[in-house]
């Protein structure tokens, strides 16, 4: 190996593979096993699985901490809502993802939690809702209104009033941002999303850097049985491989693509945090948005992102949207479809 410390590219092309020995494969294999001989550490398929333990050592090498795979991103964010105390207050942005806010207001509803939602992009009001907070919840960029939050200051503040810091990193993955380079004590991630990256596997992920935190984690994890399935950890380590080109290349093309948007007399607002595949426009109305979406041939009309193919949808078509959101309001998540082609069904898509 080299002298020097290897970048993130490499290290997502490296890292979680087995032993370099002759005849080993270059992938851990996909391991379907439920059970396993007695007196190892693994002892049944609840606790342990070498797929999981791939893909985790690999994206816990990119965040810089120790990972946790998960049936879901919801699973994941369940998980590390559990380790906090029964009544304590979490400080989460108002524009956050809806199977987040949804949580939250679960738990409040039953007494467990109670919550503040804020605009992540006032310091001054997010370092005073820290004080007496249990966690800090940021996401950076917002989803869907793509608003950009100063990690270090929040993390600042929310550990000095004693908070856990959670930040949500599956817009920005590790490519962009490493909330626990910034003063983060958690990073979630829907690894469904940009992580996997071919809209095939539904996964999360937590990734801690304190050990106690970490086994807090795999405890809950265990108990609730909130596990991957083999194949899809298996899946979603191979999608890992291919991120830095994938993100890349959606980044170029999103780049490229705002530009154009902004020129486009019909769109009334275009959001972009300048990194990143995703992209928010707003347009008049909910009418206006859905005539649009309606007249796509190439995007495809589906909720989820960081796919290979591009997609996009209204937000607020969602009963659950926060309602600050525009209802003209269309997320875009930008593939690896060549820029001109998107852009000309995009072109000829707009009033």
């Amino acid at each position: 190996m080299p002298d020097h410390p290897l970048d993130i590219t490499t290290r997502a092309v490296t890292a979680g593979r087995p032993a370099a020995v002759p005849d080993a494969p270059l992938n851990v294999p996909v391991t379907l096993a439920s059970t396993y001989i007695a007196g190892g550490e693994a002892e049944y398929g609840r606790y342990a699985n070498p797929s999981w333990t791939a893909f985790e050592d690999a994206l816990g090498d990119l965040e810089g901490g120790r990972c946790l795979a998960f049936a879901s991103g919801m699973a994941a964010i369940a998980a590390v809502l559990d380790l906090l105390p029964a009544g304590g207050r979490v400080v989460a942005p108002r524009h956050s993802y809806t199977g987040t806010i949804g949580q939250l207001h679960d738990s409040a509803e039953r007494g467990r939690l109670s919550v503040d939602l804020v605009d992540i992009t006032d310091i001054a009001a997010v370092t005073a809702a820290t004080e007496g907070a249990a966690c800090i919840w940021i996401e950076s960029p917002t989803n869907p209104a793509l608003e950009v939050a100063d990690l270090p200051a929040i993390a600042e503040a929310g550990r000095a009033a004693g908070a856990l810091v959670v930040v949500d990193n599956t817009f920005a993955t590790p490519l962009a941002q490493r909330p626990l380079e910034l003063g983060a004590d958690v990073v979630v991630h829907a690894a469904t999303k940009a992580i996997a990256g071919h809209s095939d596997v539904l996964m999360g992920a937590a990734v801690v850097a304190d050990d106690g935190r970490y086994e807090a984690l795999l405890g809950i994890r265990s108990l609730r049985g909130a596990i991957p399935a083999p194949l899809e950890a298996f899946l979603a380590l191979r999608g890992l491989r291919t991120l830095p080109v994938r993100f890349e290349r959606a980044q170029a093309t999103a780049q490229a693509l705002v530009e154009r948007l902004r020129a486009h007399p019909a769109i009334g607002e275009v959001r972009y945090p300048g990194f990143g595949g995703i992209v928010s426009i707003v347009l008049a109305d909910a009418a206006a948005a859905d005539r649009f979406i309606g007249a796509l041939t190439l995007w495809r009309h589906a909720t989820s992102l960081g796919g290979v193919e591009s997609t996009l949808e209204r937000r607020r078509r969602w009963p659950a949207e926060a309602p600050t959101i525009p209802e003209g309001l269309v997320r875009l998540s930008v593939g690896l479809e060549h820029p001109d082609d998107l852009w000309a069904d995009l072109a000829a898509a707009l009033p």
